[in-house]
């Protein structure tokens, strides 16, 4: 799949900073031991392969899907091989005893890399998921770096979203509000992380699901009004390992913004990616028509390669927590934009928020042990962590379109 091709690039971004440190990652790579904690969804398995394929001297990976860290040790077998150093797989929920014996028992890595997250917009639908997207966002991100810190980690990385700049979601609020956390703990180890935009085809993704169209013989639905930043799988992988390396305390590296990123709707993907396997796009007006194209008797009998045209719907959004635009930093962050030829950095100062934490703390906790909240609640709070968040409720969520 030429992944680049679909989202209008040519090339991957950043090359010119990995071939221009790449003495020094593979030096730093291979004498480390190194902890991927979310490692199995597709920016964690980006990133285990970026620190396998410069051979590290531990390589310990966690996460709870059982399934995708099969595929995962499966696809490193067959692109690389094997390495000197101790490389394991552990099906574990990070937010369970079994992980906490897991680090008890070991613990010892130089770099602890979290990738684990809530990352829909559509989690926050309802009340008790959107309560899990706090515990794994924020307060499993917390105890992780507590974990690491009684360890003796030298640093901790964590991806963020381009959507906790000027946040209009709770997913990414929750983001934000990580980054408040992250930064208390910072005073105790070296903390770094990465803002950045959506991953092509990455797992649960709208581009990933035109595969699951595809093969299910179902039609493409995308927004044709909705224009978004796009890196491929490889790149997220190599964003967040340059960050884990050569960020310092509190830096946030971000891709830059020029020719090579530059903004494409979902709609237009969807007809790339048609044409790119053969179809012409069929435009279809309602979902009705999309949902019955394929049961037309002209096309009930055909084999995909026999459909000569595809059905696609395109419709502007009107869902809760769709940005009309993103964006990597806001107007009051310091930048460094030298450092690296195609990565910026956020430069931020320490800056505990004490007060705050230990409100949403309190609260969070409180909701818990009463056994009892409301999405109401949740929003409220997130405002006092966050005066200016953008947040709209439209009552209208992407689980109930098509």
């Amino acid at each position: 799949m030429n992944t680049l091709h679909y989202i209008g690039r040519k090339n991957l971004l950043f090359t010119n900073d990995i071939n221009t440190n790449e003495r020094k990652l593979q030096e730093v790579v291979s004498s480390s031991a190194f902890l991927v904690i979310g490692g199995a969804g597709s920016i964690g398995q980006a990133v285990t392969k970026e620190i396998f394929k410069r051979n590290p001297r531990k390589l310990h990976v966690v996460d709870i899907s059982e399934n995708n860290m099969v595929e995962l040790v499966r696809d490193i077998r067959s692109s690389f091989g094997y390495i000197d150093g101790d490389f394991q797989t552990f099906a574990l929920d990070i937010g369970s005893p079994e992980y906490d014996t897991f680090i008890e028992s070991d613990g010892k890595y130089d770099y602890v890399l979290n990738l684990s997250a809530l990352k829909h917009v559509r989690s926050e639908k309802d009340p008790f998921t959107l309560m899990r997207m706090i515990n794994v966002n924020i307060f499993n991100t917390d105890k992780t770096i507590q974990q690491s810190i009684a360890k003796g980690v030298k640093k901790y990385f964590c991806v963020s979203t381009d959507k906790a700049a000027n946040p209009v979601n709770m997913m990414g609020a929750s983001k934000r509000i990580m980054e408040m956390f992250l930064m208390r703990r910072s005073k105790d180890i070296a903390i770094s992380t990465a803002r950045f935009a959506n991953v092509a085809f990455s797992d649960g993704s709208l581009l990933h699901g035109f595969n699951q169209r595809i093969q299910k013989r179902q039609p493409i639905v995308a927004p044709n009004d909705i224009k978004r930043y796009f890196v491929v799988p490889q790149e997220s992988g190599e964003l967040c390992l340059m960050s884990c390396i050569f960020g310092e305390n509190r830096d946030i590296f971000f891709p830059k913004l020029s020719e090579s990123l530059h903004l494409i709707t979902f709609a237009e993907i969807a007809i790339k990616y048609l044409i790119s396997l053969g179809y012409e796009p069929y435009i279809c007006s309602t979902e009705e028509e999309a949902r019955q194209f394929f049961e037309n008797e002209n096309m009930k009998n055909r084999s995909l390669s026999e459909v000569e045209v595809w059905p696609c719907l395109f419709t502007t959004s009107d869902t809760t927590g769709e940005k009309d635009f993103e964006e990597f930093f806001t107007k009051d962050e310091v930048l460094d934009m030298s450092r690296f030829e195609n990565l910026g950095i956020i430069k931020n100062e320490l800056k505990i928020e004490e007060d705050k934490l230990n409100h949403f703390t309190n609260i969070i906790n409180a909701l818990k042990q009463n056994g009892k909240w409301n999405k109401e609640q949740i929003v409220n709070l997130f405002f006092d962590m966050i005066p200016n968040f953008g947040h709209k409720e439209t009552g209208k969520y992407l689980d109930a379109k098509m």
